[in-house]
């Protein structure tokens, strides 16, 4: 049984090498895609370590079930109890802040929607009065519809043109339901700390995708990067909102150089293009397997019970 357990050890310290390999896939990927890859790495990632957690937890439950004596598992692996209490108690944390991560999800959403009561709504916007500097997409709360948000102050910083890529920034989360995404890695990473690494890149590449939306939509690159510069620096000198993040995204989060400054790049040459595609390939390749990995020792050990019973009931 040894070698099993070394499999267990192997798969739960995996993650931190996938979150490696993930953080480099999604620099080769365009900004929605390197989204949707950052979060299915993070579901993979977490659904792995829960199967391999669930799998020691169930070993002396399979046993009994298969009518093992426990002492003859004892036998044919020492650690089996044990492993099975800290995989018990790690399921129970995990589980513990889950919930607790969750119930502060909502508890910040109904405070964004508080703080916005006050607005005057222009169609799909909400305009709240006052100096402050803020624009944010907010999704739907219970029977509330989604909406983006903007200031007084902020509509007041901002030059013609740019008003309009804002809000198209803004719409385009609501659009693609970022929120939803951001709360999947987010929660993800409850489960495992490797994740931790991905949801702040996440959060740029989702800023990123709602750049480029911007840009598609009112046709013009540098109006949408002049847009977030202007907004970022508008905002700078204020105290950043407690609940800036997740479920709350705005366009002067992230690190806006590096956003400005995709903005205003041409675009890579087809050959480079075709090269970063068959790297990305491989990447996704590579962390699939790695991931299907931990699935599949979960599943080992529910084999090795009932080889464990059989070779039992034969001898």
């Amino acid at each position: 049984m040894t070698y099993v357990l070394a499999l267990v050890v192997l798969v739960l310290a995996l993650p931190w090498g996938v979150a490696w390999l993930v953080r480099r896939l999604a620099a080769l990927l365009p900004p929605r895609e390197a989204c949707w890859a950052l979060t299915g790495a993070a579901v993979l990632m977490a659904g792995g370590t829960i199967a391999v957690l669930a799998g020691l937890f169930h070993v002396p439950l399979l046993a009994s079930l298969e009518r093992l004596p426990l002492g003859r598992v004892l036998e044919e692996w020492p650690a089996a109890v044990p492993a099975a209490c800290v995989a018990g108690v790690a399921l129970a944390f995990q589980l513990v802040l889950l919930v607790r991560r969750w119930r502060k999800h909502r508890s910040l959403l109904k405070r964004a929607w508080q703080s916005a009561g006050g607005g005057v709504h222009d169609g799909d916007v909400l305009v709240l009065p006052g100096d402050e500097v803020d624009a944010f997409a907010l999704p739907r709360y219970r029977r509330r519809p989604a909406r983006v948000v903007m200031t007084s102050g902020m509509v007041a910083a901002l030059k013609p043109g740019e008003h309009a890529a804002l809000l198209a920034h803004e719409r385009a989360h609501l659009a693609g339901r970022h929120h939803v995404l951001a709360a999947v890695a987010d929660l993800s990473a409850m489960v495992h700390p490797a994740v931790r690494s991905l949801t702040k890149l996440l959060e740029f590449h989702l800023e990123r995708w709602a750049d480029e939306a911007a840009a598609i939509a009112v046709g013009d690159r540098k109006v949408v990067a002049g847009a977030i510069a202007r907004a970022a620096l508008a905002g700078a000198a204020q105290r950043r909102r407690p609940d800036a993040g997740y479920p709350v995204l705005s366009a002067t989060t992230g690190p806006v150089p590096q956003r400005v400054e995709a903005l205003l790049l041409p675009r890579p040459a087809a050959p480079q293009r075709g090269a970063r595609r068959a790297e990305a390939w491989g990447l996704t390749l590579t962390v699939a397997l790695s991931t299907v990995a931990a699935v599949a020792v979960a599943y080992g050990l529910h084999e090795y019970v009932e080889y464990a019973a059989s070779a039992v009931r034969g001898g």
